[in-house]
């Protein structure tokens, strides 16, 4: 005989607002969606480590979807799929919807950069007999993270000729991988007494390249010498071309399931791309025309600002809607002030190894779902958008509507740190904009851990949104 709830517990239940982790309100049917989901999202870290990579694969997947380059002008129709590169660090891809878009567009947005070592313009020198390759680093990086691991070199090196060399080298299993050297223990007592900041140097993270010389010529710098013949008979590169050059190195991980359950996923760059994959693979397996035009964005440059040409803090966005509005004979800014967005960017989960600079009842936590997370910003909500209650109530509603298992949750304690989106941007467009994204364990470490469970949910979120 069950024993019946008191009015206290009902009333509880009624009123109190509890977080939920997703396994126990799932089914074994949902478990292997998540599953499923999971894997190829592994192959896609594995393949796509750099903002270039990631263009490449999504404009891929898109054109074997249907998808087609955007002319400005064009006669478009409702159910019309089309694309546009911006200088293949950027894309934007569009679904034309029933609506006429001067009732708005919705759009999810997320970034496809992630903290890296770029290498320096000349960045190539030896010293005592060995050769090493000089770096700037790129976004938020504890640069002591990046020491005494195995790193690959992404990206590409523009010729002399106008031709250009693409770069991979330390992904394959026969390829070589390359390492940045620290200080043995019995030796680095005056480095451990060093804060953590300047525990490694910027300008002493140089990466190990080769130690072997050129034959037995009497000449100097002969290690140095023997590196540019190799990389002069694989790829075409002299010295001079990595003036014209975008090379990154990245970690040399592949991404692999953690814990004895295998809930979890460690890998490099889950920041954003674990937000990018789910938003791209949402707006790829819309089979009917939308309601609305749907407009998914993977942007680079948020890691250092969004600035530059293919960041959102430039406007190519912008014009994109510009011109989508003018095919239609509408207003830009009549298309703007009445669209919905999607910012789709992680958020910090609870660490139970680090308690002390989250606020735990405004945390969010690994496998309770995607985040919503209605500001961001620092200290005095410096550098968010701060969505209204009426979106964030919106959004509130439809995840209900469609079983998203959702939370909320902020980056840390008041005054302890902070961080930004990409929402600041679109909202100064005048576009009702709200973060949504996935909790993650290390963020902007070389290896960071996100919840399978979590990386579902965002894409069925980016999926309710776009199909509402």
């Amino acid at each position: 005989m069950s024993k019946e709830k008191s009015p206290e517990k009902e009333l509880k239940e009624k009123l109190f607002y509890n977080k939920k982790n997703v396994y126990q309100l799932i089914d074994d049917e949902e478990v292997k969606k998540i599953t499923a989901f999971s894997e190829n999202y592994k192959k896609f870290l594995d393949d796509a480590k750099t903002e270039r990579e990631a263009v490449k694969f999504a404009l891929s997947a898109a054109m074997e979807r249907g998808f087609t380059e955007y002319q400005p002008g064009s006669d478009l129709k409702p159910g019309d799929r089309v694309f546009v590169n911006n200088r293949g660090k950027a894309v934007i891809l569009a679904v034309i919807g029933h609506d006429p878009v001067k009732n708005g567009v919705r759009i999810n947005a997320a970034h496809i950069d992630s903290p890296r070592l770029d290498l320096k313009q000349c960045p190539v020198y030896e010293d005592s007999e060995m050769a090493l390759l000089k770096t700037h680093y790129y976004g938020g990086i504890k640069k002591y993270q990046w020491t005494a691991i195995p790193l690959a070199l992404h990206g590409v090196a523009v010729l002399s000729d106008g031709t250009q060399a693409d770069i991979n080298i330390g992904e394959n299993e026969s390829d070589p991988v390359f390492v940045i050297s620290d200080l043995l223990p019995h030796l680095a007592s005056e480095q451990m007494k060093k804060n953590g900041s300047s525990i490694i140097e910027g300008e002493n993270l140089n990466i190990i390249i080769g130690s072997r010389p050129f034959k037995s010529d009497k000449e100097s710098e002969l290690v140095k010498l023997n590196i540019l013949n190799i990389l002069f008979e694989k790829y075409g590169i002299k010295e001079e071309d990595f003036l014209s050059a975008e090379l990154e190195a990245v970690p040399a991980f592949k991404a692999k399931d953690i814990g004895f359950d295998r809930s979890m996923i460690g890998a490099y760059g889950h920041d954003d791309r674990v937000c990018a994959y789910p938003a791209l693979m949402a707006a790829l397996n819309t089979e009917k025309t939308p309601s609305k035009t749907i407009i998914t964005v993977l942007t680079d440059k948020e890691e250092i600002g969004s600035d530059g040409n293919t960041g959102l803090n430039s406007s190519y966005l912008r014009y994109f809607i510009e011109d989508l509005a003018a095919d239609f004979g509408e207003r830009a800014t009549t298309v703007l002030s009445k669209s919905e967005c999607l910012s789709a960017d992680v958020n910090s989960a609870f660490d139970p190894t680090y308690p002390s600079v989250m606020e735990k009842k405004n945390a969010s936590y690994i496998n309770y779902g995607v985040v919503v997370t209605k500001y961001t910003g620092s200290r005095g909500k410096y550098g968010t958008s701060d969505a209204s209650a009426e979106f964030t109530g919106r959004i509130r509603s439809l995840m209900n509507k469609n079983n998203v298992i959702w939370q909320t949750g902020e980056l840390g304690k008041v005054d302890a740190g902070g961080g930004g989106t990409v929402a600041m941007y679109i909202a100064s467009m005048n576009v009702d904009v709200i973060d949504v994204g996935v909790p993650v364990l290390s963020m902007h470490a070389p290896y960071e851990v996100i919840a399978k469970a979590d990386l579902y949910m965002a894409y069925k979120a980016f999926r309710a949104f776009i199909d509402d």
